[in-house]
């Protein structure tokens, strides 16, 4: 409060969204909660399916709501822009690919390679100092000398090739040869794709709206990443019960598991670097006002 200034938008209402806010959270939590317990409650069974249309019907709500009232969540006329609705279908493909690379090759460390917490977090440390350098300066280099596209297209593929060196790790990996190099290239990855997705979408909107943009995307990566990383440790849990079943010890049964996993991640960034091509380098231009968002 010392350091920012008091300046009030008198054309601003205060009510809160109190209905979109329960609707989306609680929507959200069923969905995540029954892929979550899909496999052990069935995936057919009342309990998931109930879940699901409990969850679907709770987004149909929020949507009315948000075309109603007077101050939405989420202004659905903003998903009109381009650039809006793009940066947030790459922030969910990448967010899923993201949380398996940090939730599933910890436990691929500490479960299959007998890592010890301090080792897991230590195997991090690379790819955090590289993502670091990127926020510092790197980043936005790149972003003044190539445009938003292809930072991002290039950062989401290298994310991609760094999963897959994941998905091809043995059950008996060495660090140096298959842990060192995928991190290194996901910390590439992250660092150069974070800050074009923000500003691709914030650029698409007036000035005083580029805040309401970005917490959208930031939204929309950590919906990805809950829904995301519920999928995939559902489908590794599925492809090493498999492998357990086929005779595999347990070692070789996780491996196979997060494999699948790390495979699918892998995808969906590759997928999200596709989606960056389409993004328009600049929306509106020098000068050019950004179009009115329809409430």
């Amino acid at each position: 409060m010392k350091l920012l200034p008091d300046a009030k938008n008198e054309g601003m209402s205060r009510n809160l969204d109190i209905g979109g806010a329960v609707t989306i959270t609680g929507s959200l939590l069923l969905a995540v909660y029954a892929v979550v317990n899909g496999e052990e409650a069935g995936w057919t069974s009342v309990e998931t399916l109930g879940l699901i249309g409990g969850a679907v019907a709770l987004l149909l709500v929020f949507l009315v709501i948000e075309s109603k009232v007077e101050s939405p969540l989420v202004p659905l006329g903003l998903f009109k822009l381009r650039n809006i609705a793009v940066s947030n279908i790459i922030a969910v493909l990448w967010a899923a690919g993201m949380f398996a690379w940090f939730f599933l090759s910890a436990l691929y460390m500490q479960l299959v390679l007998n890592y010890g917490p301090m080792q897991v977090g230590l195997a991090f440390l690379p790819s955090n100092l590289i993502m670091a350098a990127f926020s510092v300066s790197l980043s936005a280099k790149m972003v003044n000398r190539f445009g938003i596209r292809r930072p991002l297209a290039w950062g989401l593929m290298c994310a991609a090739a760094g999963l897959a060196l994941f998905a091809l790790a043995p059950a008996d990996g060495d660090f140096f040869l298959h842990i060192l190099p995928p991190m290194l290239l996901l910390g590439i990855g992250a660092g150069m794709a974070f800050n074009p997705v923000l500003l691709a979408a914030m650029g698409d909107v007036k000035p005083e709206d580029s805040g309401l943009a970005s917490g959208i995307v930031n939204t929309a990566f950590m919906m990805g990443g809950s829904l995301g990383l519920a999928v995939l440790a559902s489908l590794a849990a599925i492809a090493t019960k498999a492998s357990l079943a086929g005779g595999a010890g347990t070692p070789e049964a996780l491996t196979a598991g997060y494999s699948v996993a790390f495979w699918v991640g892998a995808a969906c960034a590759a997928l999200g670097g596709a989606f960056g091509l389409l993004l328009r380098e600049r929306p509106h231009g020098v000068g050019e006002p950004a179009p009115a968002m329809m409430h």
